[in-house]
């Protein structure tokens, strides 16, 4: 099996960052022609998930909802305050796996692959397996 790190910096508490493109890459380097490709987020406050990628405003109401869902206002125990993040993470998920077909990724038309920052800004990483 080949597992690649990608390296990556979040620029606020709440993003999306759209990493379709490096597992496009990894499928193209690795010449995967069939199979699947498993893309793991070693993070206990980031997630990954699948989302449109054609109009930006829907990241934008995604983080909002987030928010409203998981506030930092909530009274939990966590020293570090960052319980919502880790909420969000559980809620989200760390890990996606994507069938590849003739090469390339069996994606819906307007479907991209994003990192989820939830306690950013910060240096991170994900795994492509």
């Amino acid at each position: 099996m080949i597992r690649e790190a990608v390296k990556l910096k979040t620029n606020s508490k709440i993003q999306m960052l759209d990493i379709t493109s490096e597992v496009r890459a990894f499928v193209q380097k690795n010449n995967i022609t069939n199979g699947a490709v498993n893309i793991f987020i070693p993070h206990t406050t980031a997630g990954v998930t699948i989302n449109e990628n054609c109009d930006p405003d829907v990241q934008s109401d995604l983080n909002k909802a987030m928010q409203k869902l998981f506030p930092d206002s909530l009274n939990m125990h966590h020293s570090e305050g960052n319980s919502s993040a880790h909420l969000m993470s559980s809620l989200i998920g760390v890990s996606l796996t994507i069938f590849v077909e003739n090469g390339n990724l069996l994606l819906g038309t307007w479907q991209g692959i994003y990192f989820w920052e939830f306690d950013g800004p910060r240096q991170r990483e994900f795994y492509i397996m």
